[in-house]
């Protein structure tokens, strides 16, 4: 198996391996190349400016300390038999022509060059070693290296983040809500088997949801059946059973049914993205329909909008119960159009407020104010059943303070085009 560590490892090793190598062939390169171009000038100079053999040997130094001069190499002039004609510079090694031929070599003093001339002499250069600079040869190696280091590393690199920005995107996914988000699985090493294990979790949890939404769902149809026999045990009751003990009974039996049907509808908008059926609805001609049943004061514009008129009714009902059983009186709505297309809900009510604190708390299943619980009002789903049937239509609802006093439940839908 393929280690992420090891694939990091061996391409760092890898890229040094290869820079090494390249600066060593771009030095030699470059060596090679000074010391051509310079025998090229010494051998043109030489073919042009050096006198004729017959010249006195005094000509011949003359000459050849001008060479010197001005290339500032070693020379050595040598007859055809290897004797000694003239030198300019420091003395060469002795020179053989028995065993010397054109052509480059090494020497202990820089590198030796031979020529033979047309006229059979033979044209000796050593080419000094130039002054080491370690500051700038240093400073030039390492930036070459690192260099080849980040071009190289960068591929494995980009490939290793892009992966991990695919898990990360996974994982906002199912935090979001999405559990069916999967992430591709590339490759054998850890961020492969963290994917892996991303998947199998992110199934596994899927399956727990899948499962207590239908347990839930199931308890709640079965808990419908003893609910109908109490009711027809007090229909055949009669007259025996004392009046407000029978009023009590069906009050409790009419809010255990209303938790019922909560729950199923909350169930039912946990499967399902978007309103399974839409069609125009007047939010206003809704709103003045529902605030009907709680002397409500309903203002505001005509808005069209396309949804569920079922599920957006149960809202607008869900705000106006909390906010009679929360207030200090009759509840007020408007509907009006807000920003970029959409619309505006508010339902006020005139009771002693939300905290800060708890305006976002009170959303979820089942969270209930201190005192509520108490006091017997409501079961904690009213709320969070309104923002889901919010979202469901691509809305959202806030808790806010109103002025003067009380809460303000604001709900924003998009409109029809």
């Amino acid at each position: 198996m393929r280690r992420l560590y090891l694939q990091i490892y061996l391409t760092i090793i890898a890229i040094l391996a290869i820079t090494v190598a390249t600066v060593g062939l771009l030095w030699h390169l470059a060596s090679a190349s000074q010391i051509e171009e310079t025998i090229e000038e010494v051998s043109e100079f030489a073919s042009e400016a050096l006198p004729p053999a017959q010249a006195a040997p005094g000509l011949q130094q003359a000459a050849l300390d001008r060479l010197h001069r001005r290339h500032r190499v070693d020379l050595g002039l040598y007859a055809a038999a290897g004797d000694l004609i003239a030198s300019a510079g420091r003395p060469l090694p002795p020179f053989r022509p028995d065993r010397a031929g054109p052509g480059f070599r090494p020497g202990m003093g820089g590198p030796v060059w031979t020529l033979r001339l047309n006229d059979g002499r033979w044209l000796v250069a050593r080419i000094p070693r130039r002054p080491w600079r370690p500051g700038v040869a240093l400073l030039t190696i390492l930036g070459t290296i690192g260099f080849a280091v980040a071009i190289g590393a960068w591929p494995i690199a980009r490939r290793l983040t892009r992966r991990i920005e695919r898990l990360k995107s996974g994982v906002e996914r199912l935090g979001g809500g999405d559990l069916a988000a999967r992430v591709a699985v590339e490759g054998r090493d850890e961020v492969a088997a963290l994917a892996d294990s991303f998947n199998r979790a992110a199934g596994r949890i899927e399956e727990l949801v899948k499962s207590h939404k239908m347990l839930l769902a199931n308890c709640s149809h079965e808990l419908r059946t003893p609910l109908t026999r109490i009711n027809v045990a007090l229909a055949l009751a009669g007259d025996g059973m004392d009046g407000d003990k029978r009023a009590q009974l069906k009050a409790d039996i009419a809010e255990l049914d209303q938790l019922i049907d909560e729950i199923l509808l909350a169930s039912r908008l946990d499967a399902t993205p978007a309103p399974e059926r839409t069609e125009d609805v007047d939010l206003l001609a809704l709103a003045a329909e529902e605030g009907a049943r709680y002397d409500a004061a309903v203002t505001g514009t005509p808005l069209i909008m396309r949804g569920d008129p079922a599920l957006l009714r149960r809202m607008i009902r869900n705000l106006l119960e909390n906010a009679r059983h929360h207030g200090g009186g009759a509840p007020e709505v408007r509907v009006s159009a807000g920003q970029g297309s959409r619309a505006e809900i508010e339902v006020r009510d005139h009771g002693p407020g939300i905290p800060e604190a708890e305006r976002e708390k009170i959303f979820a299943p089942f969270y209930r104010l201190s005192g509520s619980a108490e006091t017997g009002r409501g079961s904690g789903l009213g709320l969070a059943l309104v923002r889901q049937i919010a979202r469901n239509h691509g809305g959202e609802v806030q808790c806010l303070a109103a002025d003067g006093g009380g809460s303000l439940f604001r709900t924003t839908l998009p409109l029809a085009r």
